[in-house]
């Protein structure tokens, strides 16, 4: 915990870290006997901040700020429960908070689940700030945030983290740490599936449980969902990188259901677990009370933000327009009516795309663009590429949950980069718990003869199921099997790690965007180490990927 905060009070006579206060009322408790006990006990009745700070969305002249205040120890996430509470806001130049530039207060409810957002405004582009909340005497961390670069400023450089898949069953959360201590970050990119919907042991664990889920059961009603984000944002890692940088998040499936479309879910039955439209709309609300995000379209989350003139970035939401996916024998991918982005999704990400005047235009993209046809993946590999997919075990012929399933929405985009000269367009992707450096194509048949539209960087999972977890073999195994027949049968795919988890830092320059993949050594490690693994690069105006040997 930070010191508490006293605008009046000068940088030497701060009062001592609310940690140490409570340790040390912890001891005297002990020595000297109920009285002691007693006032230990009123000072665990203050408000507290145990899911930490975070910002996200950086603006040119602002950002959003969050919180979650726990104002009596009962009222724990999805409780129901709790006072109004004030919560007051402080933002400074500086981590002593000796020069601050805003501050204000705002009601932490019950109705909210006890989370707080303050959208500031009114501060200095591409700059550095610190800030924090405070509540009944007690201060949450101090934590850093940055703003955005003027919208016509010429920037030589950004560089953002990029994250997917974190079950928290699974491991812990070493890669939020790697990242956070970096201390070079922009801004960092949640691609989905921040949280997991699944009970306890039912997901993507090689039959160990490292960390039970909270509620052990599948979330299904606010409440429940509540409680999932509650504790997440209780893991240190992900404390810290929330806390080192502003967070751009938008949602995949899980963070409401296994394959969910606008109807339903794979991972949902009808009656049985309820009507779907109350689920979705109860993870949505769960999700927007607990994440740094501001929404831009009533119950979703595409929306755009930019950096300069260097790059904007276009987010989506490929879960709450699209049709339901194909299944074995029925429907057609290559089905005009159906579609994975919504028509007016797609219509302004083709506008934003054309109207761009910065060199980069990033696409934040929940499932992967680039085909990716199987190939001649032996049976051994097929059924666990199908459980991890989320696909039938039999008649496994592509991803129907990727665009592979909706290949019209596909090949209007692709169509459209092309026809309008649109270069430099780099999609940004989660969701497959494998690394993936990509180009996309246009015709992927007759590619490399045929053109490349743009590219693609996919990250791997921060801890849910890889292939060779799914197969139980040392890690490395599967890739050095799979990754030479994925590429034979999909010429565009430059490299793919079916078997390592991790994460990306994306390093954009005027010449070039280059992703760099790092590697942990144990997913179910908290002390786990973070390597460099592989680094890819696209040159402006070649939509093409090409190896480079250095990270940035």
């Amino acid at each position: 915990m930070t010191s508490r905060y006293r605008s009046s009070e000068p940088l030497n006579s701060l009062s001592p870290r609310r940690r140490t206060v409570v340790k040390a009322a912890a001891a005297t408790a002990v020595l000297a006997g109920p009285l002691a006990a007693a006032t230990t006990a009123r000072a665990a009745e203050a408000p507290a901040f145990l899911h930490g700070v975070a910002s996200g969305d950086p603006l040119p002249d602002g950002v959003l700020l969050w919180t979650r205040v726990t104002p009596v120890p009962e009222a724990t996430p999805g409780s129901g429960i709790g006072p109004d509470t004030e919560v007051r806001w402080t933002v400074a130049t500086d981590k002593a908070f000796t020069n601050v530039v805003a501050k204000g207060s705002t009601t932490a409810t019950a109705a909210s689940d006890h989370t707080v957002k303050a959208d500031i405004r009114g501060l200095r582009p591409a700059t550095d700030y610190w800030f924090r909340f405070s509540s009944g005497g007690t201060d949450s961390p101090a934590a850093r945030t940055r703003t955005a670069p003027a919208a016509d400023a010429s920037v030589a450089n950004l560089r953002f983290g990029v994250v997917s898949c974190a079950n928290w069953e699974a491991g812990h959360f070493s890669a939020y740490r790697h990242l956070a201590a970096r201390g070079d970050l922009d801004a960092w990119l949640h691609l989905g599936d921040y949280i997991y919907e699944y009970g306890t042991g039912e997901y993507g664990t090689r039959g160990t449980v490292v960390r039970p889920h909270a509620p052990a059961h599948e979330i299904l009603t606010l409440a429940d969902y509540r409680t999932r984000h509650g504790r997440y944002k209780t893991d240190p890692d992900l404390q810290s990188l929330h806390a080192a940088a502003p967070c751009v998040a938008i949602w995949d499936d899980h963070e409401i259901a296994n394959d969910a479309w606008s109807g339903g879910a794979e991972n949902h039955t009808e009656g049985a677990e309820g009507a779907w439209a109350a689920r979705q709309a109860a993870a949505k609300q769960a999700y927007f009370e607990w994440m740094p995000v501001r929404p831009a379209v009533s119950g979703s989350t595409y929306r755009r933000l930019r950096f300069g003139r260097l790059a904007d970035l276009s987010l989506l939401d490929l879960r709450s327009y699209r049709s339901q996916q194909v299944s074995v024998g029925k429907g057609s991918v290559d089905d005009p009516e159906r579609t994975v982005t919504g028509r007016a999704q797609l219509d302004w990400l083709k506008a934003g795309l054309k109207s761009s005047d910065t060199t980069w235009r990033l696409v934040g993209n929940p499932v992967m663009i680039s085909p990716f046809a199987i190939g001649s993946l032996t049976a051994d590999l097929l059924k666990p590429l199908s459980e991890l997919l989320g696909l039938p075990k039999e008649g496994l012929a592509l991803n129907t949950d990727q665009w592979d399933g909706y290949t019209d929405d596909r090949r209007e985009l692709l169509a459209h980069l092309r026809a309008n000269a649109i270069r430099n367009t780099v999609f940004l992707t989660g969701d497959i718990h494998m690394a993936w450096a990509n180009d996309v194509p246009v015709n992927a048949g007759t590619y490399p003869l045929s053109a490349s539209a743009a590219t693609e960087f996919v990250v791997t999972s921060v801890t849910s199921d890889n292939l060779d977890d799914l197969v139980k073999v040392p890690e490395g195994t599967v890739s050095a099997v799979a990754a030479p027949l994925i590429k034979a049968a999909n010429r565009h795919v430059r490299w793919v790690d079916t078997d390592r988890h991790g994460y990306g830092v994306l390093d954009i320059t005027a010449d070039r965007a280059q992703m760099d993949y790092y590697v942990l050594s144990d997913r179910t490690k908290a002390n786990a180490t973070s390597s460099w693994a592989r680094s890819y690069r696209t040159r402006t105006g070649t939509q093409k990927v090409e190896r480079t040997y250095d990270p940035v």
